[in-house]
């Protein structure tokens, strides 16, 4: 079977990438299917992460104002599908124009719109203005629309299905890209998060915890890998804070793997997620993790108590005693680092991927 992946870009550290990337793979060497990505403008190079020298890549050019722009992504999709001639697609964007793509190809072809972000998602804070909750609603209004045009809408929890209202939903989880068999000791006074700098991962609302926390815990370091962003200086903040010598910046690595076992436990405080990739990726090195109950990941990874803890979005008070509740208890991590390896083997790739094998045969044939 042929497959086209319809992503904006793939040559970052982030999730969507490395997850395309575990992905495509796996359907190329173990269940044999044909794979073609198509990105745009040479969003397909230079690779972070490694991806079968068997897939086909492909790259569209888009420039000019907004209907030069649409204009051109029309009709270079057009012609690069009719060139592919792919059995299945698979769209992975949250921008508008990915739920314009069934209107432009009219679904010749079976589709599928793989979400990877809340609807929700905000890339920068906007004004509580009533245009711009306007326009906010708008949009809103024509992602349902749109995506309820695909055969078929992959989310990866169920708590994201109470966002959208859209019929032909499936929940398919992230699978975890490695097996790791060493846990962490939990015993280095060291916490890690992962992630860009960006306003929707907010390491901003991060270190303005740790600030409270190193009060007390002054020993303690925080670890944060991701890449940094010319329009969020978070060193920068660090150093306004006073914290700058309990915090260290890196930026993305591929042994990441290595990074989490050297950590005693995990911290996420998204303002949105779709799933959390590195919340499971934490885990199955056999950390405990913290994380805000943003829309709306965590909540469909964490079970409260028991491999970490779900914090009431933006709630500062109840996050810091969290993290000091971890620190301070040493014999609660192992627990919660017990259980927190125990909840990733679900996450077993093999049998995510059948599910994934499963969908292409059924939208396949109609």
């Amino acid at each position: 079977m042929k497959l086209l992946y319809i992503v904006p870009n793939i040559n970052n550290e982030g999730g969507v990438a490395r997850i395309l990337s575990v992905k495509a793979n796996y359907l190329i060497e173990n269940l044999g299917y044909e794979v073609h990505i198509l990105t745009q403008n040479e969003g397909f190079f230079p690779l972070f992460y490694s991806f079968n020298e068997n897939i086909v890549f492909h790259d569209i050019i888009l420039k000019g104002n907004f209907f030069q722009f649409f204009q051109s992504y029309k009709n270079s999709l057009k012609n690069k599908i009719k060139t592919i001639q792919p059995d299945v697609i698979i769209v992975c964007d949250n921008g508008l124009k990915a739920y314009s793509i069934p209107f432009i190809l009219k679904n010749k072809i079976p589709l599928i719109l793989e979400m990877h972000s809340s609807k929700f998602i905000q890339e920068k804070e906007i004004s509580k203005g009533i245009f711009s909750k306007f326009f906010s609603n708008i949009g809103n209004t024509y992602k349902e629309i749109g995506a309820n045009k695909y055969d078929k809408f992959v989310v990866e929890t169920s708590e994201s299905i109470k966002e959208w209202d859209v019929k032909r939903t499936i929940v398919i989880p992230n699978p975890l890209w490695f097996a790791s068999s060493k846990s962490s000791s939990l015993a280095n006074k060291k916490v890690i998060s992962v992630g860009r700098h960006t306003y929707e991962k907010g390491f901003d609302r991060m270190l303005e915890i740790w600030k409270k926390v190193v009060v007390k815990h002054p020993d303690w370091t925080l670890d944060i890998y991701g890449k940094s962003s010319e329009n969020s200086d978070l060193r920068l903040f660090a150093k306004n804070l006073g914290i700058a010598n309990s915090v260290a910046f890196y930026e993305p690595v591929r042994n990441i793997e290595e990074k989490y076992l050297e950590a005693s436990f995990y911290l996420m405080t998204s303002r949105f997620e779709g799933f959390g990739m590195v919340l499971i990726e934490a885990m199955a090195t056999g950390l405990p993790c913290i994380a805000y109950d943003c829309p709306c990941g965590p909540r469909g990874i964490l079970i409260e108590n028991k491999n970490g803890f779900l914090i009431e979005n933006g709630n500062e008070l109840d996050y810091v005693k969290a993290v000091e509740t971890l620190i301070e208890n040493e014999s609660l991590r192992i627990e919660m680092g017990k259980n927190a390896k125990i909840s990733s083997q679900k996450y077993s790739i093999d049998a995510i991927m059948e599910t994934w094998n499963q969908l292409f045969i059924e939208t396949k044939n109609g």
